[in-house]
């Protein structure tokens, strides 16, 4: 059956894949005090995030290159995404840290 109406792109949150890059390879195995006590707001934050149904899970990924983060973000666009991950503490920080956004094509929940 067709439909006169015009096709138009979905409203519903999309999922995101948020990679944080730390400033260099081995932070999860150098970090100062200063640095660890930032990793607790950024934590916090993204308790948070939880709280408010956006971040669906997170945690630290033991690549062989270095260790990451990953975040899991639900969000209605990229620019909604990119807010969430630059207002994270550690990017706000100015010590190197950096998130790649990227969108998933599908997901199974």
């Amino acid at each position: 059956m067709a439909s006169s109406e015009a096709p138009h792109e979905s409203t519903a949150p999309k999922i995101f894949h948020c990679r944080l890059i730390p400033p260099r390879p081995d932070f999860a195995f150098t970090m100062t005090e200063d640095e660890r006590a930032l990793m607790g707001q950024h934590a916090d934050y993204l308790r948070e995030k939880l709280r408010e149904g956006i971040m669906i899970m997170a945690g630290p990924v033991a690549d062989p290159a270095g260790p990451w983060g990953l975040l899991i973000l639900r969000a209605g666009s990229e620019a909604e995404a990119r807010a969430v991950t630059d207002g994270d503490p550690v990017a706000r920080s100015g010590r190197g840290f950096r998130y790649e956004i990227l969108p998933m094509l599908s997901v199974i929940m």
